[in-house]
């Protein structure tokens, strides 16, 4: 196939730009992960999907890819600045827990496993590493100290501050104009605070924070670390700095990775990421939401509602990563048909030959064009209708695949689950339709649709493709 250069939208510099690895043949990639305190919902999860996709381009580009991604479990206020209680407090507060850091601990470990269930369901790979925030704290205070002895920090009397205004490019992921930035625009006035847009690199446990439920010792007194300096202290260790690829949503860039870069790039002097992707958001048709009571969906929701989890990763392809995505319950109905369709055709092809070669040259051409995954689905849908032997399109499709990531090899594994006494039925059917006893074949076929199997295809060869019923979803009663 021809060699498609990879092309990526960075956030940093506003263009796509051809992406270069550090190492060649090797990618670094963070993602920032979740801070588990409650499920994730399926806007959450557009974001990992999206870095799903890019990690699968990069293995299709041959890259042999390290990934690490955070899971936070202390420091994450209700704001994203320094502003609310931490995340955590709120949970155990929510769920009528005791505040005490075992039942701290014992929240993480069930919304962890949730949401690994979660991107299990979704067809997403795992990191290579998982970090857990609570597990890294004196690596946070080792880059505390080096921002500290760099002179880009300042203490007061509840914690540690970054000092934004030593940093004369502050701000340049998100373009912001920090002089025009007035006391309260973003937070709230601290008035030991230099700077309005200073952030928190250390929590000291005083006054407020006194009986914060995690705490740990730091040259700087008890307390615990800001929510942006653990993204600092984990990526760098595991990935290095500067690293290749930093993925997260649009939400985080103001803030969250704004302060990652001023940072990282005050410990160590030099960038932190070559690369910083970012998806849109998920909108929610918010009117019918509310009436329906269901504004925070949760991939268990699209389950309990007969929706396949992939049915949302086929919706999640059909746009963009760095468009916003509308959601409402027709849309994600739209996709569980395609995705049934697909699954359908693959279920009658034999067995996969050879790769075409123009397709997959045009399939590889989209998704290195900056993730095109909406025209690489219609790539997808234009080989199926094309006249090429059925054997090549399995071949192709697999192929494509590799990065899709619908599963569509487990359409074969479905077929040989067909129970014993619907193989048998089939096998009636096809003897009487070859004695042209058209009548009792079809009151056979009607036996083997009140089974929950319908016959996709009567093959040329005299022999049918029998497929499972797909569960009916009625969007009426949403």
């Amino acid at each position: 196939m021809n060699n498609f250069m990879l092309k990526l939208f960075n956030t940093l510099d506003r263009k796509k730009q051809i992406f270069k690895p550090i190492k060649k043949g090797v990618v670094g990639l963070y993602s920032c992960g979740p801070t588990v305190y409650n499920y994730a919902h399926i806007g959450n999860l557009r974001a990992y999907i999206f870095a799903d996709i890019l990690k699968r381009t990069l293995k299709y580009n041959q890259y042999k890819v390290k990934h690490v991604m955070n899971i936070t479990d202390v420091g994450h206020l209700t704001s994203d600045a320094d502003e609310g209680e931490d995340k955590m407090i709120k949970a155990l507060k929510r769920e009528g827990k005791e505040l005490n850091e075992k039942s701290m601990k014992q929240i993480a470990q069930f919304y962890t496993k949730a949401f690994k269930n979660d991107i299990k369901k979704l067809n997403i790979f795992k990191p290579n590493k998982w970090c857990r925030a609570s597990k890294h704290v004196k690596d946070m205070i080792k880059t505390v100290k080096k921002i500290e002895k760099n002179n880009y920090s300042y203490e007061t009397s509840d914690g540690v501050y970054f000092n934004t205004e030593k940093m004369s490019d502050y701000g340049k992921l998100a373009g912001l104009n920090i002089k025009g930035i007035k006391p309260g625009a973003r937070v709230k006035i601290n008035p030991e605070k230099k700077n309005p847009i200073d952030f928190a690199l250390w929590f000291k446990a005083i006054g407020k924070g006194k009986k914060h439920i995690m705490q740990w010792d730091s040259p700087w007194g008890k307390g615990w670390p800001g929510w942006h300096i653990e993204c600092s202290a984990m990526s760098t260790k595991y990935l290095g700095q500067p690293f290749d690829i930093h993925t997260g949503g649009i939400d985080h860039i103001a803030i969250h990775h704004t302060n990652e870069i001023a940072q990282s790039e005050a410990a160590e002097k030099k960038p932190l990421a070559h690369y910083w992707l970012h998806n849109e958001f998920l909108i929610l048709d918010k009117e019918k939401m509310a009436k329906s009571g269901e504004s925070f969906i949760t991939l268990s929701t699209l389950i309990k509602k007969g929706f396949d989890p992939l049915a949302y990763r086929y919706l999640c392809l059909s746009a963009h990563y760095r468009s916003p995505l509308s959601f409402s319950w027709e849309s994600l109905k739209s996709a569980q048909n395609a995705l049934n369709n697909l699954y359908q055709v693959v279920a009658r092809y034999p067995k996969p030959g050879k790769v075409i070669e123009s397709d997959g040259q045009k399939f590889k051409q989209a998704i290195n064009d900056d993730l095109d995954t909406p025209q690489a689905l219609a790539i997808v849908w234009d080989l199926i209708k094309n006249d090429y032997p059925e054997n090549k399109k399995m071949a192709t499709l697999l192929e494509f695949d590799k990065v899709l990531g619908l599963d569509l090899a487990k359409t074969k594994i479905a077929l040989s689950k067909v129970p014993s006494e619907i193989k048998k039925l089939v096998a009636q059917r096809e003897e009487l339709r070859k004695q042209k006893n058209w009548s009792e074949a079809d009151q056979i076929r009607k036996q083997i649709d009140k089974n929950g199997y319908i016959i996709f295809k009567d093959n040329a060869d005299g022999t049918s493709t029998v497929i499972e019923k797909q569960k009916e979803i009625k969007i009426d009663d949403f």
